[in-house]
């Protein structure tokens, strides 16, 4: 389960790479403050229960480079029901001049097991080396994967900001490169429709993507499918992720939206 809530953290990594095909964006829709803020709830047996919370804050190192922090934390339903709690954070350094990231930090809790990695994109040497390590276990030898990368490569969380800068339109389809604990995956993105969402932040007009994260050799083994809503409007704000796997159906929608130039906050009713 806490596996598909870091695949919504990776909503659309590597679509940066379609850039050299279109017209330079506009500056950023998001700057140093932002901060949104999810719900996520999972449906099989019993309808809808709550079992997650997701948040993205953007903040500029020195005013320059972006630094992205994600985090994706279980609920006491998940622990109640399921006997099982999850803990990721992320920092993600991006690149502020070419918007690709440099270097990724996270830390990955599950029950009683701990790990802490960092991943470092050379562009230089076309690589990147992601080092994992047991803080519990300070003596064990470090687990390191390297891999290639071609142009701008994205980890979980650059990916999702990199989306919200593209034009989008219907009959779209993307082919992403995503990084993930060492290993570089291709993700298939078609958009296929735009719909109305009602949410916590309002009726909103949507684009409907749908990343192909499922199957052999992608991010997730199995049968699935996923869905995300993006806003068609100046912000490009994902509401919306559903997806339908063997352990039921997600649902990961949007709570409050806050920055430094907008104080207002659309909070949870």
């Amino acid at each position: 389960m806490k596996r598909f809530f870091t695949i919504f953290l990776a909503l659309s990594a590597g679509l940066l790479l379609t850039r050299m095909a279109v017209a330079q964006p506009s500056p950023p829709p998001f700057d140093d403050g932002e901060t949104l803020t999810y719900e996520g709830k999972v449906s099989k047996v019993i309808q809808g229960i709550a079992v997650a919370d997701l948040s993205f804050t953007v903040d500029r190192i020195e005013g320059k480079d972006f630094l992205i922090k994600a985090e994706a934390k279980s609920k006491g339903t998940l622990l109640r029901l399921f006997r099982f709690s999850f803990l990721q954070r992320f920092e993600s350094t991006i690149d502020d001049q070419n918007f690709r990231v440099v270097r990724t930090v996270k830390h990955d809790v599950q029950k009683e097991r701990v790990r802490d990695s960092e991943a470092l994109f050379d562009y230089g040497d076309k690589r990147v080396i992601w080092t994992e390590t047991d803080p519990k276990e300070p003596m064990k030898p470090p687990r390191k994967i390297a891999s290639e990368i071609e142009g701008s490569t994205h980890d979980l969380i650059s990916g999702v900001y990199s989306l919200r800068m593209l034009p989008l339109a219907v009959g779209k389809t993307f082919n992403l490169k995503v990084s993930d604990s060492g290993l570089v995956y291709d993700v298939p993105v078609r958009v296929t429709r735009r719909e109305i969402q009602k949410t916590e932040i309002g009726k909103v007009m949507c684009f409907r993507v749908e990343p192909d994260v499922f199957g052999t050799g992608r991010l997730v083994e199995g049968k699935g499918s996923m869905i995300i809503w993006i806003t068609d409007d100046a912000r490009r704000i994902p509401v919306r992720s559903q997806v339908n796997a063997s352990i039921g159906k997600i649902e990961i929608k949007i709570q409050s939206i806050s920055s430094k130039k907008d104080t207002t906050q659309t909070a949870k009713k």
